[in-house]
């Protein structure tokens, strides 16, 4: 990747993640809050993607037929998830650590569907600059480690199709997410890796939502995050004062 394909990537996060990536799959590491997100995210991404295009939530493979995007797929809990429901998966990461970890996990998955996602080592600006376009672009757990929040969001923007669906999650900015998700979950609990989140990357609902409606998006679904302090599961609540998830329609 070029510099200029890459202004929103922050080479210390790379370092981060590079140094983290053996551990995706250990569902007992490290990465063990992801685990437990992904199942309370895919149950929310399956309900809005199928009541948007009236897709029966009974079918085996409901995301047949769609073109997704995992934007910083990481060592592809999600992508994976999102092709055993029938998706065609294209799983990018900016860390090469996150891209193997993936593409090794996937090949020794017996699920044909897993096998077939395309992981790649690239940014979304690289993409944006060969004109691709999908029909779900996942955004999640992503614009808190970037340099550039407004040019990141316009570069994942441009990458969803007319009529498509982007979903966006992340962490608030504010006193009470700072003390919960970065103070509490990194140094008192110890969920996370000290130095996971940075309190100035950390992305208020308001500058997300402006940055989506800017590029024709409608808002289907705002829900907050609430995390279980004892069994470490995840569910919705209306509150969006520490993590928050975000379902946009791109105007066809």
């Amino acid at each position: 990747m070029t510099l200029e394909k890459q202004r929103s990537v922050d080479p210390a996060e790379i370092a981060k993640f590079n140094r983290l990536s053996t551990t995706w799959w250990d569902e007992a590491g490290p990465m063990w809050p992801l685990h437990r997100l992904n199942k309370f995210r895919i149950e929310v991404i399956e309900q809005v993607i199928c009541q948007q295009r009236n897709i029966d939530t009974a079918c085996d493979k409901p995301f047949r037929n769609l073109k997704v995007l995992d934007i910083g797929c990481g060592g592809g809990i999600l992508s994976e998830s999102m092709a055993r429901r029938g998706a065609t998966v294209h799983g990018v990461d900016v860390s090469p650590g996150n891209i193997h970890a993936a593409r090794l996990h996937a090949e020794t998955e017996k699920d044909a569907l897993v096998q077939r996602i395309n992981y790649e080592l690239c940014s979304a600006e690289e993409l944006v600059t060969r004109d691709q376009r999908y029909d779900i672009v996942l955004n999640m757990e992503v614009v808190e480690h970037v340099l550039d929040l407004g040019g990141f969001m316009h570069s994942c923007n441009s990458l969803v199709a007319p009529g498509g669906i982007q979903f966006v999650s992340t962490i608030n900015r504010n006193p009470v997410a700072w003390f919960t998700a970065i103070i509490g979950a990194e140094y008192i609990l110890r969920w996370l890796p000290k130095g996971t989140h940075q309190y100035g990357k950390l992305v208020k609902p308001g500058e997300l939502l402006a940055l989506l409606q800017q590029d024709d998006f409608e808002i289907l679904q705002r829900t907050g995050v609430a995390v279980n302090p004892f069994t470490g599961n995840m569910s919705s609540r209306k509150s969006e004062m520490v993590s928050y998830m975000v379902a946009a329609l791109k105007s066809s």
